[in-house]
């Protein structure tokens, strides 16, 4: 994996990046992780390379790396399971929604509340150890969801922003 860009960023921005990172790093079976926006927008991605490929849309084979192989199509499932089961939540009247865990044949996705609606997305590989995984999100989610401030929310879609029109930060 190679680690986001925090070139310019702010210190809590960068101490996220590292975050991340070391989330991908350390749990064996994660092959992405996405941090997304109570409205759906990609803030943050796993690696460098998803994060160009949300921004470029390719149409040949690729390697089966994720959902369509892009931090954009993670960042999309994401937003939309997030979406659902906040739903379902308010429809049943049960509180909050902590987690979500789906488990397919070929992987596993995990979404988790990060705060003030945003979401931590990750996608597991088959023989991933669930319980390992929500446990290092839970810990993520505690370092990093007092740090995710709108003004930091916004300073991340912004050097995301500035990537991808290759801007200085």
């Amino acid at each position: 994996m190679t680690a986001p860009s925090s070139v310019g960023l702010s210190s809590e921005a960068r101490n996220l990046h590292w975050l991340l990172s070391n989330l991908v790093e350390e749990v064996p079976g994660i092959l992405s992780v996405a941090v997304v926006s109570s409205d759906g927008l990609l803030l943050l991605s796993s690696d460098d390379s998803r994060n160009d490929q949300a921004r470029v849309a390719g149409t040949g084979p690729r390697k089966r790396t994720g959902p369509r192989g892009s931090a954009a199509d993670l960042a999309t499932v994401v937003s939309g399971i997030g979406s659902l089961t906040v739903g379902a939540s308010k429809l049943m009247d049960y509180g909050p929604v902590k987690h979500t865990m789906v488990a397919m044949d070929e992987g596993s996705l995990f979404v988790m509340s990060v705060s003030d609606g945003s979401l931590l997305g990750v996608h597991g590989s088959a023989d991933c150890d669930m319980s390992v995984v929500a446990y290092h999100m839970a810990l993520f989610v505690g370092r990093a969801g007092h740090v995710l401030t709108p003004e930091l929310r916004s300073e991340l879609r912004q050097s995301l922003e500035n990537e991808s029109t290759g801007s200085p930060r």
